[in-house]
């Protein structure tokens, strides 16, 4: 077994939440849970009891629940969930009315701005009033073009409460971006910023929302709050109005549709860069209930908690974040660069609001280590109790870097799951020691397993990641797929009626998990499986190196590691840094490992949520197209990909 980084006390461990679920289990059921493993076996076993469980311990708002909790069990695809409930997803996360802080609202320009619960219900109840005055109804889509702002949080809140479907993108995607989206939803309304600011610059988005409004089909009204500008003109755009001239004046109280169990709630978006985005339809009590069990049992999320997330809008740890109004606690909303307009910005941020939860990426930290920044010591994070991290695999050394310069007593959850699931598979346990490098859990509720080429399950082996059960918050399926089958062959085709999530994935002997990469970027070089993120970190160890992708290159017959780097300004990659790496990552992995090639970039390319394309630059490498380059933060990073000598020899 393995040496826990952070083992929680006796006495934090009986305070949480999970722990009292544990002892209503006992008390109502009369089985005995000693540990997290024992609780997890029983939420399998029992699927039914432990939901219906859940909604009574989260106390669900709803007209009704029904007698029926689930509906053909053995369907995956096809179970059904609370199938006589009628619910309303923005009734829960309003369910708050007083003068605690819901929402504070920050940019890296410094702007601060605060919205109470209450004063949160009555801005949803004008926009809400609005909406519905310009024909959104149940199942209408609204869209949102927008920054990290509280118009965001209200908007989808608005659209919630009438049962229509929200969906959103960040402000950065380019014209032919956010109509591969939005182009297939065909929604009622647009709500836009007229900008938004990075890095210190401010970038007007106006012309890019005219041609977008010009090319929506359908549109009743483009509404647009101010961002950059007090009073933005908005004359050049399409049925623009201004926010506050669209609100409406007298609508003080909110009417929530009650609704069932599976009314649509959003539209979120495969990132990939192989075809246009997959539109991904999510349920409205199913993502209510899971973010509810993740928030409050695996993040032991309460109403004194300040939560934050670093996310935009485009990225489902935005939805993610947003339902912690449901547990009543505050939110902390930032929208601009991390490092702007200082390395330790987010850090300052964190001291100053009192921030409790701290979520971010696994990128992320490793750059704070990479800058030398020491926030335990440089900040006083005293309010501090959990660090979460997602997007990618959290290296080793991260762990050790949150343990030694951020603060020594926390719960650091490496957190994994998606946009296709709105949630987590695998994530973190407040009664569950840490270990480096491991996923502490997989979620209450979950069967989630690790199968080999044959679907047998694999221990401390590498494999699919996969849940073998159906899951409350599993999609509705895609928009405009009327048979269900690009839905089937998206997760299904692999392992008939077995979710298969596309991770190349191990469970330890600790019963943790460890992500060893995406399974479409799995390395093979002599036909052996490597996970990228085995080397990524190994690479991170090399002081010189800031960030690193790696690809396998089909060459004579074969497959071939090849590793790019990004390194620190005014360093070149040369004979005895490319020896260091190697060194490096055959001493603390394999010779397999082992890249054939290693080549110096000025950039990487990335998704808009940060995370590194491989299967992109592959492409680029093997001379085939990149298909949605818009999907891309930078698609001009691929250029430098194509036609290497390098890697013609």
């Amino acid at each position: 077994m393995a040496t826990p980084v952070w083992q929680p006390s006796p006495e934090a461990i009986a305070a949480t939440q999970m722990t009292d679920l544990m002892r209503r289990i006992e008390d109502a059921h009369g089985d005995t849970l000693g540990d997290y493993g024992a609780l997890h076996a029983w939420s399998l076993a029992h699927p039914e009891a432990f939901w219906s469980l859940l909604w009574q311990t989260f106390d669900i708002v709803a007209e009704h629940r029904g007698e029926r909790v689930l509906v053909d069990p053995e369907a995956m695809p096809g179970a059904r969930w609370f199938p006589d409930a009628r619910l309303n997803f923005a009734a829960n996360l309003l369910r708050r009315r007083d003068d605690h802080p819901a929402l504070l609202a920050l940019d890296e320009r410094g702007r601060r701005r605060t919205l109470s619960y209450g004063e949160l219900y009555r801005q949803v109840a004008r926009l809400a009033a609005a909406l519905r005055a310009s024909g959104v109804t149940r199942g209408e889509r609204v869209a949102g073009l927008v920054p990290n702002a509280e118009q965001a949080v209200i908007a989808m809140l608005a659209t919630a409460s009438l049962g229509a479907v929200w969906s959103s993108c960040s402000p950065d995607f380019g014209v032919q971006g956010v109509l591969d989206r939005f182009g297939q939803i065909a929604p009622r309304v647009l709500i836009a910023a007229d900008g938004y600011t990075w890095n210190g610059k401010a970038i007007d988005i106006r012309p890019r929302l005219a041609r977008v409004a010009e090319a929506l089909e359908g549109l009743a009204a483009v509404v647009v709050f101010p961002f950059l500008d007090d009073r933005p003109e908005l004359a050049d755009i399409p049925g623009a109005v201004a926010w506050d001239d669209f609100l409406a004046e007298d609508a003080d109280t909110l009417a929530f549709a009650s609704l069932p169990f599976d009314q649509p709630l959003y539209i979120l978006y495969s990132s990939g860069t192989t075809g246009t985005p997959k539109c991904i339809v999510h349920a409205a009590g199913g993502t209510l209930l899971q973010h509810l069990k993740e928030h409050r049992l695996h993040t032991d999320l309460g109403a004194d908690d300040v939560f934050f997330y670093y996310t935009t809008c485009g990225w489902m740890m935005w939805n993610w974040l947003v339902s912690g109004l449901a547990s009543g606690a505050t939110l902390v909303l930032f929208d601009g660069a991390p490092f702007a307009p200082s390395p330790d910005a987010l850090w300052a941020m964190a001291e100053r609001e009192g921030v409790t939860v701290f979520g971010t990426s696994a990128r992320y930290l490793a750059a704070c280590e990479k800058e030398g920044l020491a926030p335990g010591r440089d900040h006083d994070l005293s309010r501090l109790r959990a660090v979460l991290s997602t997007g990618s695999a959290l290296a080793h050394e991260s762990f050790d870097y949150v343990y030694r310069d951020i603060q020594t007593d926390l719960l650091l959850a490496s957190i994994s799951g998606g946009t296709d699931i709105v949630s987590c598979f695998a994530l973190g346990c407040p009664i569950r020691p840490v270990y480096r490098g491991q996923l502490q859990c997989r979620g209450l509720g979950m069967a989630v397993d690790v199968l080999d080429d044959d679907g047998r399950p694999l221990r401390e082996a590498k494999g699919e990641l996969v849940c073998t059960r159906p899951f409350p918050a599993m999609p509705l399926g895609f928009w405009n797929d009327p048979d269900g089958r690009r839905y089937h062959d998206a997760y299904f085709a692999t392992y008939p009626g077995i979710w298969a999530h596309g991770d190349l994935a191990e469970i330890t002997a600790e019963d943790g998990l460890i992500i060893h990469g995406r399974s479409d970027a799995v390395l093979n070089p002599g036909g052996v499986r490597i996970g990228t993120a085995e080397i990524y970190r190994q690479v991170e160890k090399v002081e010189e190196v800031l960030e690193s992708l790696c690809i396998g290159q089909q060459w004579q017959d074969d497959v071939r590691v090849v590793l790019f780097v990004r390194l620190r300004e005014g360093l070149t990659l040369d004979d005895a840094l490319r020896q260091s790496i190697r060194d490096t990552i055959r001493a603390n992995a394999t010779p397999r490992h082992v890249p054939a090639k290693i080549l110096q970039v000025d950039d990487l390319p990335r998704t808009r949520s940060g995370k590194l394309v491989e299967l992109a630059v592959r492409s680029v490498v093997h001379g085939q197209p990149v298909k949605n380059r818009e999907a891309l933060a930078n698609p001009e990073a691929l250029e430098a990909f194509r036609d290497l000598p390098e890697l013609q020899r």
